[in-house]
């Protein structure tokens, strides 16, 4: 009895944490702005975004009419820290020819 109560214990643990990590990975597929299913043609596209200090904040590549903008992202705040055109950045990009 004993092996029987803890085998369903262990499955229903598992079953359990299933379920939540599939909710939360269904819940961030269809969150609004974040979503990859079914990209279409948007006016902003964030790019990349990277965190920043143990505050929340972020550094953020954002593309807009033919920019990619670099802004800083805090609770209350944003602020533009660069602005390129989208071709500007190919001079940083790492091809491995080093």
């Amino acid at each position: 009895m004993t092996w029987t109560y803890l085998l369903n214990v262990v499955v229903m643990l598992a079953l359990v944490a299933g379920m939540a990590v599939g909710t939360l990975w269904l819940l961030r597929k269809l969150q609004p702005g974040m979503s990859t299913l079914g990209q279409k043609d948007r006016l902003v596209r964030i790019v990349d975004a990277v965190p920043v200090g143990m505050t929340g904040g972020r550094i953020a590549v954002v593309e807009f009419e033919g920019k990619r903008i670099l802004v800083g992202v805090s609770r209350g705040r944003m602020d533009v820290l660069g602005e390129a055109p989208i071709d500007g950045f190919a001079q940083y990009l790492d091809d491995g020819d080093a």
